[in-house]
């Protein structure tokens, strides 16, 4: 590590949470408080889901690594507070993590930039779902808008028996606000980006092979029946396009320090073509985690890549 360690000052390690991803913030911080620690950094654990901003403010924080997953951590209300304190703090900003975490803003951002992204129709209660259905296409996936780890998602192969209700209503018990997006049935890939704008780099991509092709919560975190091929078995012109794609897609939205695009490979008559679904601000640092997977085949270690970030922690807005 060419920064002493010292230099950190006291560091706050922020996990836990309100969302319903808590239970893997808590594996992320850990993980990251463990890093930290290993490389004789003063790093504390605070989980905004137990104590309160006021706590914080009195924390003594020189900065903070966030390792907090989905609402009230990746959307935008954290980074406020950290702003408002004057704590520097790791990833993006408040407004691009207020858009990041909102798919369908950030879909739309990527369709005005030229990025491709599967169509999507936005849901209610009282939508025409068959029309919905045979405007996409047929088989869709239902999603809540900001929601991560697959929490409340659905795919539906057709509307036949009234699928496509049974499945916004599923969504609708995570986000007041839901969509159908064509489904993709392709090879799924994963890049993850460290740095901000023209010096954002993109590490080695990674191929998801879960069982039935189901990436869901059980297949993420729990279980060892997944396999991740990094780099994937791609052809290297097509990668490298790939990747610049995902660059663009973080840099489009204003992300910073580091983050994740997950990535639906579409199959055509000349091969295939890259489909972007999201950005994810604040990724998942667990023992099944993508972004230190290809950190380690980039030659660095997890507490490298930790270290790495929290020495970009900054303010979105300066003195």
């Amino acid at each position: 590590m060419s920064t002493p360690a010292s230099s950190f000052g006291r560091v706050g390690v922020l996990y836990g949470g309100r969302s319903s991803e808590r239970e893997i913030s808590l594996m992320s911080g850990r993980a990251v408080l463990e890093a930290l620690r290993g490389r004789g950094i003063d790093a504390h654990a605070f989980d905004p889901g137990l104590q309160a901003m006021a706590e914080l403010e009195r924390s003594g924080f020189a900065r903070v690594f966030i390792a907090l997953h989905g609402r009230f951590g990746e959307d935008g209300t954290i980074q406020g507070v950290l702003e408002t304190l004057g704590i520097p703090y790791t990833g993006s900003g408040v407004q691009a993590s207020a858009v990041a975490i909102d798919k369908l803003a950030t879909k739309r951002l990527w369709t005005w930039a030229g990025i491709p992204t599967p169509a999507w129709r936005e849901l209610e209660a009282d939508s025409d779902f068959d029309s919905v259905a045979a405007e996409l296409g047929g088989a869709v996936v239902v999603k809540p808008r900001s929601e991560g780890s697959t929490i409340g998602i659905t795919k539906v192969s057709s509307n036949t028996s009234g699928e496509l209700k049974r499945a916004y209503d599923e969504a609708a018990r995570y986000d007041t606000r839901v969509f159908a997006e064509q489904l993709v049935a392709g090879r799924e890939l994963t890049c993850a980006i460290l740095g901000k704008g023209r010096n954002a780099e993109a590490l080695p991509l990674v191929e998801i092979c879960a069982p039935q092709a189901n990436y869901d919560y059980h297949n993420k975190y729990f279980t060892d029946t997944t396999q991740y091929l990094c780099p994937a078995p791609l052809e290297p012109d097509f990668a490298q396009h790939i990747q610049r794609l995902c660059v663009q897609a973080y840099t489009t939205i204003g992300a910073r320090g580091w983050g994740r695009v997950d990535v639906m490979l579409k199959p055509q008559p000349d091969g295939e073509c890259a489909q972007l679904l999201e950005l994810n601000t604040s990724p998942g640092m667990t023992g099944h985690s993508l972004v230190p997977m290809a950190a380690r085949q980039a030659g660095m270690d997890f507490a490298d890549l930790v270290v790495r970030i929290l020495s970009e922690a900054t303010l979105e807005v300066g003195p």
